[in-house]
């Protein structure tokens, strides 16, 4: 098995951890993250206003969404030209509890086939319905509704395939877009608890900027409340 950690080089902080994941992870290498916040990289990817899927996302996409989809997008093409049954696509905030990565390496393992899209989010925010298999305490399901974040997943082969032949025009972030299987007809697993976590640098995310605070901030917590209802209602 492989691994792929999406990094923008620059970061002194960041870069000491990528270090820690190239030791610890499966044949793990380095893909530079893409800055979605460059005028040219803007200017030559396909975006859409959130409409080209329904429920129709209600926000403009940011540049470093931008940029976190297509370093996505980069990763997914690696595994589909390497020909690799699937590889573990990271993000180099990443942190796993050592003493929980030999059972997650053990259970991922066991599923690193093509068609494989296993999540492996740092937050437990999903219901453990329709379990497939487990390992010592960790436990791989197929959730109702797929959760959010891109921090780390399993990405089989025809999974990088199908994703990537549905996403050549961006309309909303990676791991919104991920949620919709009735576009990908991606089938999309979690592992939980995982040992996951994502650490905390003093100068934030390289690869996607949270969003800051505005005057529009009940307006946006509406919109997302619509959005996000929108989206359970198309349980896997």
């Amino acid at each position: 098995m492989h691994s792929l950690i999406i990094h923008m080089p620059g970061s002194t902080e960041r870069g000491a951890n990528v270090e820690c994941l190239l030791q610890v992870l499966p044949n793990a290498e380095v893909v530079e993250a893409v800055d979605g916040r460059l005028p040219e990289v803007q200017a030559t990817t396909p975006t859409a206003p959130g409409d080209l899927f329904r429920p129709k996302y209600p926000f403009p996409l940011k540049g470093g969404e931008i940029g976190c989809f297509l370093s996505h997008r980069k990763c997914w093409q690696r595994i589909v030209d390497e020909g690799w049954d699937a590889a573990l696509v990271v993000e180099d905030d990443l942190e796993i509890a050592p003493e929980k990565l030999p059972a997650l390496l053990e259970l991922i393992q066991r599923h690193a086939v093509p068609e494989a899209f296993i999540r492996i989010p740092p937050k437990d925010r999903e219901p453990q319905t329709a379990v497939v298999d487990s390992e010592q305490d960790l436990t791989l399901f197929t959730p109702s509704v797929i959760g959010l974040q891109t921090t780390a997943q399993l990405v089989g082969r025809d999974a990088a395939k199908r994703l990537l032949a549905a996403t050549e025009t961006l309309d909303r972030p990676v791991d919104t877009f991920l949620q919709m299987h009735w576009v990908t007809g991606q089938s999309v697993q979690t592992i939980l608890p995982n040992g996951a976590r994502e650490k905390t640098f003093g100068s934030g995310s390289t690869v996607q900027q949270k969003s800051g605070g505005s005057g529009q901030k009940l307006v946006r917590e509406i919109q997302r409340f619509k959005y996000r209802s929108a989206v359970k209602r198309r349980p896997q």
